[in-house]
């Protein structure tokens, strides 16, 4: 059982990376970002998800040492933007080297591609491959691919992504592509846990809250942990931020996993991975 906040799944590279991350997405405001960081890692937080697009690495990187948390005690995701990716394998190399900077940091644990570019994320998999064996990121993966995408970076490659993270919720549970990439030792990490706010919304979810004395958010956290999922929920307040790393102290039992796992409609907030035209 996941009983506590730094508790760690191990990556196919037998990196440890925690279970429980805090999201960073749509926090542009420099001191909201702050606020919100260092509130997470005083709640006990060890993992922080960041990304090129989001506009707020330097932030990241300036709260996490104002945080005074050595750095080695931490672990940090940033992600490779598309227009990078589209300019090919030496853009890839420059644009992990300037996120690096911006954070301030001497290497990073988790570098992803945000999105798959066709045609062309063969080849930044590649320049991801050429850092890691630098050493200045401890594991490489991806966002937002699909089965038949992994497939073929792996193949074409041989090297197999430590993580995939992708949207996932009880309206999208990803149950086929969670367990291709569990038969192929790939760590699913779930992004917009907590369903854009329609949460609330699900009346079944509020009901099995009712039943452990939990909100439907901590429903959903530990359903997804339940799962062997590693997820990065999201919020700049303070009691929510708390609230989600409140999930360590019960489990959900069989029953209601697959109620929520049958609340599944294929239903996705964001786009298509099939379908990049940005």
């Amino acid at each position: 059982m996941i009983s506590k906040i730094t508790d760690c799944t191990t990556l196919n590279n037998n990196v440890k990376m925690p279970w429980l991350g805090f999201g960073v997405w749509q926090i542009e405001n420099p001191k909201v970002l702050n606020f919100a960081v260092k509130t997470a890692l005083k709640a006990g937080y060890i993992s922080i998800d960041t990304a090129d697009a989001y506009g707020n690495e330097r932030d990241v990187g300036i709260a996490v040492k104002e945080s005074g948390i050595p750095r080695e005690k931490l672990f940090i995701t940033t992600k490779l933007w598309n227009a990078r990716q589209r300019e090919g394998y030496d853009a890839v190399l420059r644009a992990f080297e300037a996120s690096r900077k911006r954070m301030g940091f001497e290497y990073l644990d988790l570098f992803l591609i945000h999105w798959p570019i066709k045609g062309k994320y063969i080849e930044a998999w590649k320049a991801m491959i050429k850092l890691y064996k630098e050493g200045v990121i401890r594991a490489i993966g991806v966002s937002n691919f699909h089965i038949h995408m992994l497939q073929d970076i792996m193949d074409q490659t041989g090297v197999v992504p430590a993580v995939n993270q992708v949207e996932l919720h009880p309206w999208l549970n990803q149950e086929p592509l969670v367990q291709f990439c569990r038969e192929n030792g790939i760590q699913v990490e779930a992004y917009s846990p907590l369903m854009n706010g329609h949460i609330r919304e699900v009346r079944e979810l509020n009901d099995v809250a009712a039943k452990y004395g939990k909100t439907p958010a901590q429903i959903v956290l530990r359903w997804d942990l339940q799962r062997g999922i590693v997820v990065i929920p999201k919020s700049v307040h303070e009691n929510r931020i708390i609230e989600n790393a409140d999930i360590f102290d019960f489990e959900l039992t069989k029953e209601d996993m697959e109620a929520i796992n049958s609340l599944n409609r294929n239903k996705r907030f964001l786009p298509d991975p099939e379908h990049v035209n940005f």
